[in-house]
Formats: C-alpha cells, sequence, structure tokens
C-alpha cells in the first residue's frame, strides 16, 4: 500500500447519463452506501451532467453530504458567444469543487487540443477550483511503445505556465484510452508504471514537493473486482471511475476498497 500523505480521491464521471430526478436518487443512495468512516479515509467527488448540478448541489449542502460535488468540462473564456458552453465562473457558483479537463472523449470527438486544455486548467485554478487533468494514450500507441511520449506531451502541455504550488494542489487523472468505457483494464504493473511516469514528469517541470503532493488517478474500466490492486500501488492516489460510478453499491465498494483486497482472487 501506498506509504504517503496524500488522500485518495475516488470521482464519478457520469458523463451524458441520469437527469436531474435520477441524479438526486443516486445522491441518496450513495448517502446511505458510504459510511462516516469512509470519508475520513477518502475524498468523493461527483461529476454529474451540467443539467443535473445545481440539484445535486442543492442536496449535497441541504443534507449536508460529505461529497464534493465536480463538473465534467467548462470552457476557457469567462463569458461570450460560445453557444452550448459553460464558463468556470459558472461552476463556481454553485459550489463545484473539481472540474475534469482533457478527458479523451473531449480530445478525441470533440478535438480538444493540447492548447485548450492548458487553457481550461489556468481558467478553472483562477476560479478557485481543481482540475483533475487527464492524459492517457491509445491502444496503437502502446503497442508501438509511444506511451510514454504521448503522456509526457500531455501533461507537459497541460502544466505549462503553471505553478509549482497549484500544481502540487491539482490532480491529473492516468486514462489508457484503450481502457475506458471497454471493460478491459491496464494490469496494476502497468497503471502503476504509468502513474510513476506522471509524477517524474512532474517532478521534471515542478519540482519535488510538487511531485509528492500532486494527486494521480488511474481511469479505465475501475470496478469494485480491480480496485484495491489498482489503488494500493504508490503512485496511485484514487480513480476516475466511468460506469461503476452510476451504481451506488458499485461506486461505494470502490470507495472502500481498502476492505475488499480479496476481491480480485474471488
Amino acid at each position: 500500500m501506498a506509504t504517503n500523505n496524500r488522500t485518495p480521491l475516488i470521482s464519478g464521471n457520469w458523463k451524458m447519463h441520469l437527469n436531474h430526478f435520477e441524479a438526486l436518487k443516486l445522491v441518496q443512495e450513495l448517502s446511505y452506501a458510504v459510511s462516516t468512516d469512509d470519508v475520513e479515509v477518502v475524498d468523493i467527488s461527483l461529476h454529474p451532467p451540467f443539467t443535473d448540478i445545481r440539484t445535486v448541489q442543492t442536496v449535497l449542502e441541504s443534507d449536508r453530504l460529505p461529497f464534493h460535488l465536480g463538473a465534467q468540462h467548462c470552457h476557457f473564456e469567462a463569458k461570450g458567444a460560445f453557444t452550448g458552453e459553460v464558463a468556470p465562473s459558472m461552476l463556481a457558483k454553485l459550489n463545484v469543487s473539481y472540474v475534469i479537463v482533457g478527458h479523451s472523449e473531449r480530445r478525441e470527438v470533440f478535438g480538444e487540443t493540447d492548447e485548450m486544455v492548458n487553457a481550461k486548467v489556468k481558467a478553472i485554478l483562477a476560479n478557485e477550483m481543481i482540475p483533475i487533468v487527464c492524459c492517457g494514450e491509445t491502444l496503437e500507441e502502446r503497442e508501438a511503445g509511444e506511451a510514454d511520449d504521448k503522456v509526457r506531451t500531455q501533461v507537459t502541455a497541460a502544466l505549462k505556465g503553471v505553478s509549482p504550488e497549484q500544481v502540487g494542489a491539482l490532480v491529473i487523472a492516468y486514462e489508457p484510452i484503450w481502457a475506458i468505457g471497454t471493460g478491459k483494464t491496464a494490469s496494476a504493473e502497468d497503471a502503476q508504471a504509468m502513474c510513476a511516469t506522471v509524477r517524474a514528469v512532474v517532478q521534471e517541470i515542478s519540482g519535488n514537493d510538487a511531485a509528492s503532493q500532486v494527486r494521480i488517478q488511474y481511469g479505465g474500466s475501475v470496478k469494485p473486482v480491480n480496485a484495491n490492486e489498482l489503488l494500493t500501488q504508490p503512485d496511485i492516489d484514487g480513480a476516475l471511475v466511468g460506469g461503476a460510478s452510476l451504481e451506488a453499491d458499485s461506486f461505494a465498494r470502490i470507495v472502500q476498497y481498502r476492505l475488499h483486497e480479496n476481491d480480485s482472487t474471488s
């Protein structure tokens, strides 16, 4: 198990699922499935679609639930003629704490560039929220031996112009693109090796303190059955969870990964 002072962050990325009634139901179910003991050792963020954020904010605050509110995306401009986009300040007003940036689906489907990701990181930080900066390689890049270079390039670009203090306080999510939504998962050894590479890049860019403080998540078909093996690696500080975050029981079991170290052999 990792021996460091970094509190793991387990983030549920709901993607384009759940209307606001369904979101409310899931949060209420999670409030029963996750205990006070769990949230003393793990941070939890929930990332609903934009149309659900106000509903989730209201229930979190009115019921004093120990979950952080997150968003999946934002624009980097403060305002303007950007139909369909949401400004960082709008999210901040809803008490959003974490914003996912540069998810592979945003890069691959919507054409987000490294430069756009960097602009979003800076805008999110300027609005006193925490970016969860995503990076990861395709299967073709991995098989060609280009995984390290791809991740190094993405992390370096995302952190350009960001102070070491800010880097230490943010989150980086390593998500191999070939493992997202496919049911395939990187082995614990491969996930650890790539997260160690991410930390090494942070050290090169921002120094030892930032590298020791930054939290690095693994994402890509994380489930209760593999959570313990993945999340007890020394350089993995949590998970960015997709499909398994849409069910309270499965997400709670990932949050409680320390209790399920034998799941992978059962």
